[in-house]
């Protein structure tokens, strides 16, 4: 069993810069899609979006904070996507994630429906630590670097 399991680790290690690419444009995509509604949405839908910032006792300036959610899930979505300051937008979408898990769980809504904020918001702070991968701008523009994995 241990080396059936040894060779599954060592055949999917050498695709983990391929699993990276689907795991951004997968992710980064999807939140593109439900960020640009909230972008295009103006300042009546980012003051309404904003107003979750209440959860943590900020009250001023809930248009400002509806259009960062928004940024955060449109412009982080296409940052992990191209992986292009990659880890910047994986920090925004989590952040966002964190105050959406918050605010669900304050109004009640329950970790039914929370959960997937939760989920999401974890696996961007865990994507934060393993970076982009070779296969993405920030390799190509020599902004991150791929670490050399030889055999353990």
């Amino acid at each position: 069993m241990k080396s059936a399991l040894t060779a599954l680790a060592k055949f999917l290690s050498t695709y983990r810069d391929l699993g990276l690419l689907v795991f951004r444009l997968v992710l980064g995509g999807m939140f593109m899609w439900h960020g640009w509604p909230k972008i295009v949405g103006g300042p009546a839908g980012w003051e309404k979006l904003g107003q979750a910032m209440g959860t943590f006792g900020i009250t001023f300036a809930p248009t400002f904070w509806g259009f960062m959610a928004s940024f955060s899930e449109f412009g982080g979505g296409l940052m992990v996507a191209l992986g292009l300051f990659y880890r910047i937008g994986a920090l925004l979408l989590f952040f966002t994630m964190f105050t959406a898990f918050n605010t669900q769980m304050v109004g009640g809504k329950g970790l039914s429906k929370a959960s997937q904020s939760l989920e999401d918001g974890f696996s961007f702070l865990a994507a934060a630590f393993i970076g982009p991968g070779k296969y993405s701008l920030d390799y190509l523009f020599q902004l991150e670097e791929t670490e050399k994995r030889g055999p353990r």
